[in-house]
Formats: C-alpha cells, sequence, structure tokens
C-alpha cells in the first residue's frame, strides 16, 4: 500500500465566509469558516486523519501558543494554510500580499511546509489584456515571500477565478514557477480532466487536493460518491509517483464527520488495491 499522508481541510464545520473589515480595510480580507475549531479538529483526529488545513482567517484569530496548543490536543499536524487575493489591482496589491506575509509568519511559525493560495479577480466586465501577467507576477512574489520562512507556495485554481479550466491553468503556469495545487473537484467542474492535467504539471504538484463532485445539482461530496472519477485520480497520483501529503475538502456536508470518516475510508480501499 501507497503511505500518503491524509489531512483535512476543517472548512466543512460552519459556514464559509470572509472576514467583514476586509470590505473596508483590504488587507483584513481572509477567509474564515465560523465554527469551532476545537470540535473540527476532534473530529477530523477520530475520522483518523494526521493532518489539518485551515483558512488564514482561523489561523490568524488564535496565537502561536494557543494553536499549537489546538493541534497537540487533537494530536494533529498543521500542514497548510490558505490564503487569497484578487492580485491584479495594482492599488491593492501591496495590502493583499502584506496580508500574505502575515499568514506565512503565522504558518511558518506553527510549523507546516505549505501555503496554499487561490485568487485571479474576474472583473465585472470580464478579463482583461494583462490580468493574468498581473496574477502570475503576484504569485511569482509570494513564492519568495513563501520561500523566505521555508514555506513551499501552491496556486489553487478556483471557480468563479481567471484561472479555472485547462487552457487557464497552462496560461497562469507559463507566467510563474509557483507549485500547483489540483483541486480535483474544481478542475472537473471547469471542464478539465484532472487525471490528465494531474499527468501534464506532475513537475509541480507537491501538495493535493482531492474533492468529490456532483453536476446536478451541483454539489461537491465526499469521494465516494458524485460524479467525479476519484480512482482514475487517484491512479494519476500513483502514477506520477507523488508521495507527498493528500488533503481532502468537502466545503459543507450535513455530518461533517460522517463526510470525512466517507472519504477516508475511499482513499485507505482504493490504496490498499492499488
Amino acid at each position: 500500500m501507497t503511505r500518503w499522508k491524509l489531512a483535512y481541510q476543517a472548512n466543512c464545520w460552519g459556514p464559509l465566509g470572509g472576514n467583514a473589515v476586509g470590505v473596508t480595510s483590504v488587507a483584513e480580507l481572509t477567509y474564515r469558516t465560523f465554527a469551532d475549531m476545537d470540535r473540527a479538529f476532534a473530529d477530523i483526529a477520530a475520522a483518523g486523519y494526521e493532518g489539518v488545513e485551515v483558512f488564514d482567517g482561523n489561523l490568524l484569530d488564535h496565537s502561536v501558543e494557543a494553536f499549537r496548543t489546538l493541534l497537540e490536543k487533537h494530536r494533529l499536524s498543521l500542514v497548510a494554510a490558505y490564503s487569497g487575493g484578487n492580485f491584479i489591482f495594482d492599488d491593492i496589491l501591496e495590502e493583499e500580499l502584506d496580508r500574505i506575509r502575515r499568514v506565512a509568519d503565522r504558518t511558518a511559525e506553527i510549523g507546516a511546509p505549505h501555503l496554499v493560495i487561490g485568487g485571479g479577480a474576474k472583473r465585472a466586465g470580464g478579463a482583461r489584456d494583462g490580468d493574468h501577467a498581473k496574477l502570475g507576477a503576484a504569485l511569482e512574489r509570494i513564492v519568495g515571500i513563501a520561500r523566505e520562512r521555508g514555506l513551499k507556495a501552491h496556486y489553487h485554481p478556483h471557480l468563479t477565478t481567471i484561472v479555472e479550466g485547462p487552457e487557464q491553468v497552462r496560461r497562469i503556469f507559463g507566467e510563474t514557477s509557483i507549485d500547483f495545487c489540483p483541486d480535483t473537484a474544481h478542475l472537473a467542474a471547469a471542464g478539465g480532466d484532472p487525471a490528465q492535467m494531474i499527468r501534464e504539471h506532475r513537475e509541480r504538484i507537491s501538495y493535493v487536493h482531492l474533492k468529490g463532485w456532483q453536476r446536478e445539482p451541483f454539489a461537491f461530496t465526499p469521494l465516494d460518491r458524485g460524479d467525479l472519477d476519484n480512482g482514475s485520480i487517484v491512479e494519476a497520483l500513483l502514477e506520477t509517483g507523488y508521495d507527498g501529503w493528500v488533503t481532502v475538502e468537502l466545503d459543507a456536508w450535513d455530518d461533517p464527520r460522517a463526510g470525512a470518516e466517507a472519504s477516508r475510508r475511499y482513499l485507505v480501499k482504493r490504496l490498499e488495491t492499488a
């Protein structure tokens, strides 16, 4: 059996949103799960995961000491923090990067290896010439911010940004050296073949998000259900020799612990027969 280290995103235990102060102060605009991280971590550990990823807002809510205590209580490792920004508007870019620095500082202080970044705003009138170049330049600066702190930076393509499907992914990776964090459900929902994209970009992949996806009605799901062929994705990761952390993510589920358990059972079974 291939030995992947399995982690879980703590965003499933409450509504997802952002810091309201960020509406008027972009440097404070973090992601956030409105939930008790102690409960989330307890369920993640009970489901059998070794690590956890959190949004930047939930990370910055805690002091270093308090967050370490929470991890130690549940015998979990912090694997990554997730942050993001618009990254195409010159007037606010430095404010956004200042926030990324604060997140990277906290992530590194706690000892996590990965910093995951989403973003690349869609303008109301559609993308303009130069937007991908601006995003790429911002991501390249984030590569440096992460490296200075001993972190590995990863770009996470996401629905509702200017990098969703395969052609946009290729385009942005022509603008920056940042690593690729494939979120398999977002890639599939944007018309991509996640397994093929993993093979194509194998040299950039050192951290992975796995998530199930259902077309109709649109929903994210545990890995053992939905329309996404997660078996082919696991095969692609094995074929390319991937051996890092694999983080399972599920944005919402009626019983978050049950969703986490179902996904882990699926992965363990697939890996036992690989």
